[in-house]
């Protein structure tokens, strides 16, 4: 009987340990901040195609191609996100089930961010809202004088978020200005916080951009704007000493520059410069114009992800690009048939972003290898991804320019 009961309860230990020991090796399922975890769109969790369709909703039902749809936020079972209808919505991600919707004033581009109780975001309408995340009832708003296109993230004590040619607000937990930096002009800006450091500020005036020192309020240094003479600099990433990002002139014909820079001293490490290649897809300055214009309304156009020694760039023209992250020596190329239309998201070892469609091809989501940039598949899609996608657990989730919000999984 003493032999039995001590056996019975080893057993039961053994299986108590096996399953906590699981559950702390399980991946995470959320996706709480933009770009997720150093800016560096790479997912905790591996996910391999064949994908498909769990659920998918249609936000608007009329024929108008949207030019926002930033990327959700996802907490235990629920996705959040802000629409060009103006609604923030919080659904089931297994079912798709609209848990609760809150309408803003205006068109929402912002991104979300989320924490234990709450959810912020922006708005068109110049306020940014912070929401009950169980009921989405208004626990408090801030009004500023500007749309609100910009991530909004909570950082220590601070509630963070860029308003257009207005400032960079700080606010405390409860929606009260502790400070702001003033910008002088920028529009659909936004920013990475690490280490107490914002990458990046906007300076003085309206061609400064640097590294901001949140403690210290100072800038650390300025991009040298002059010698890159860009219209667009992309959301970065961060990792060891080195801060990444790649500027566009949308002007011409969609000239590019990817950078790595020294996070500490500003020192150049090293660039590289490429002229838009389009693969055969007609194109004339008005086309070029136009997908431009249509891109910067994604506040990850253009963003960085970095896997293991890579530095990955997908968007801007036809070609998905890797550099050494250390060297910025190319390592591999990949061409399309049409404009890559999102900034891509790593997990395990694949690729995932989109291609715009047009009269004759569909638009789709591709997967493509991260060590070499070897195409492994595709799926056709109702619009063109307006976000990289974002993978929580084993789903895909993105938003397209036809309102139409996907969540795809693994196909066993």
């Amino acid at each position: 009987m003493i032999f039995s009961t001590f056996s019975t309860l080893r057993f039961f230990l053994m299986c108590l340990f096996s399953f906590v020991l699981l559950s702390a090796c399980s991946p995470s399922t959320d996706w709480v901040q933009f770009r997720g975890a150093g800016g560096r769109g790479v997912s905790a969790v591996r996910i391999s195609p064949p994908l498909g369709i769990r659920w998918k909703i249609k936000l608007q039902y009329d024929n108008e191609t949207i030019r926002s749809l930033n990327p959700p936020v996802v907490m235990n079972d629920t996705v959040y996100f802000g629409s060009y209808d103006g609604n923030f919505y919080a659904l089931d991600i297994e079912s798709g089930y609209m848990r609760w919707v809150f309408k803003s004033g205006a068109e929402i581009n912002s991104v979300p961010y989320i924490d234990s109780n709450q959810v912020y975001f922006g708005s068109k309408d110049g306020k940014v809202y912070a929401l009950s995340r169980s009921d989405g009832h208004e626990i408090w708003n801030f009004s500023t004088e500007s749309q609100i296109n910009s991530l909004v993230e909570r950082y220590k004590d601070y509630i963070i978020f860029c308003g257009d040619s207005d400032a960079i607000y700080f606010l405390s937990p409860d929606g009260q200005e502790e400070f702001r930096i003033e910008n002088p002009g920028w529009a659909n800006f936004t920013f990475l916080m690490s280490d107490d450091v914002m990458y990046f500020a906007t300076g003085p005036r309206v061609d400064l951009i640097g590294p901001y020192d949140i403690n210290q309020r100072e800038f650390l240094w300025f991009v040298p704007y002059h010698e890159i003479a860009a219209s667009w600099y992309s959301f970065p990433a961060v990792k060891g000493d080195l801060v990444y990002f790649a500027a566009v002139d949308g002007f011409s014909d969609m000239y590019m520059s990817f950078f790595a820079y020294n996070r500490h001293t500003g020192e150049r490490v090293w660039e590289q410069y490429r002229e838009g290649e389009w693969n055969g897809w007609e194109w004339d300055e008005e086309t070029i114009w136009e997908l431009f214009f249509r891109s910067w309304n994604m506040l990850d156009f253009m963003a960085p992800t970095i896997w293991k020694d890579l530095v990955i760039y997908s968007g801007g023209d036809t070609m998905a690009r890797a550099f050494d992250a250390k060297t910025g020596r190319p390592r591999w190329e990949q061409s399309f048939d049409m404009p890559i239309s999102s900034a891509p998201t790593v997990a395990g070892d694949r690729v995932y972003f989109g291609l715009l469609g047009d009269d004759y091809t569909a638009p789709r989501l591709v997967c493509i290898s991260a060590r070499d940039g070897r195409q492994l598949w595709q799926m056709e899609t109702e619009g063109s991804l307006l976000s990289a996608p974002v993978i929580a657990g084993k789903r895909i989730i993105f938003g397209t320019d036809k309102s139409v919000f996907y969540v795809l999984e693994e196909v066993f």
